[in-house]
């Protein structure tokens, strides 16, 4: 039974994932740092109370997972938060430390740690979740941007370093998700631009040439087949599952 490790996978995007995982039939571990929302992971998936960004929890973590598994096989590296909203002028340098040392730094420790299991067996998939933020950017969400396009960064070298040891590594570039943070983030939007947030949502959907917003589950389902066999020669790309998205400034 194949294991897999995803990071923030005790509620949204990574949640969704963790139950598509399990439903394939995956040993699954999520950390979270919400310990809360850890107590109310479903069945059968094992979860830590882990903040991304910590180089020591994410050791400890580590050591737990080479300690009950003896490996691993598949890396979510999914932790993110949405950062500071406003224009570059008035952008809070706090705020923007504190978006990329989760969103950036996190994936370059979930990968660290995670290539000391994987490089051993010589197999093993990594999967970032970056952003179609992070692939054209977006007005006042410069922190968040920045780090997006770091972690596509992140992600080809590692696949380039790590490839000879049969590991891939690829990154997810969602577009808006439906769901709580979403909204959130149209919400700091719509303020930021005086809009309404049903002006600033339906001006995200109208960008995009599906004209709707991205599912949890399609995301989940990018996940998974990036960690198959039937994405073996696949590596170090950047996959939007966006629905087209040709328009970023609503």
């Amino acid at each position: 039974m194949k294991r897999v490790l995803i990071t923030a996978g005790a509620n949204g995007i990574g949640l969704v994932m963790a139950r598509a995982f399990q439903g394939a039939g995956y040993r699954v571990w999520v950390t979270d740092v919400d310990a809360a929302m850890i107590s109310t992971l479903p069945p059968g998936i094992r979860g830590s109370h882990v903040d991304a960004a910590s180089e020591a929890g994410m050791a400890t973590l580590f050591a737990e997972i080479a300690e009950a598994w003896g490996g691993l096989d598949v890396l979510c590296a999914n932790a993110g938060i949405k950062g500071p909203t406003a224009a570059i002028e008035d952008m809070p340098l706090e705020g923007w430390h504190q978006c990329l040392g989760v969103n950036l730094d996190g994936a370059m420790l979930a990968a660290k740690f995670a290539a000391r299991l994987m490089k051993p067996a010589k197999s093993g998939v990594m999967i970032f979740t970056s952003s179609t933020s992070g692939l054209y950017g977006t007005p006042y969400r410069a922190p968040y941007v920045a780090a997006k396009w770091g972690v596509i960064g992140l992600m080809k070298t590692v696949a380039m370093e790590l490839g000879p040891f049969g590991i891939r590594a690829n990154a997810i570039c969602p577009g808006s998700v439906n769901g709580p943070r979403i909204d959130r983030v149209i919400e700091a939007e719509a303020a930021a631009k005086g809009m309404t947030p049903d002006a600033v949502r339906q001006g995200y959907a109208a960008g995009t040439a599906l004209k709707r917003l991205t599912d949890p589950e399609d995301v989940a389902g990018m996940a998974l087949f990036l960690a198959s066999d039937a994405a073996r020669m696949i590596s170090g790309q950047a996959l939007a599952v966006d629905g087209m998205t040709y328009n970023v400034d609503p």
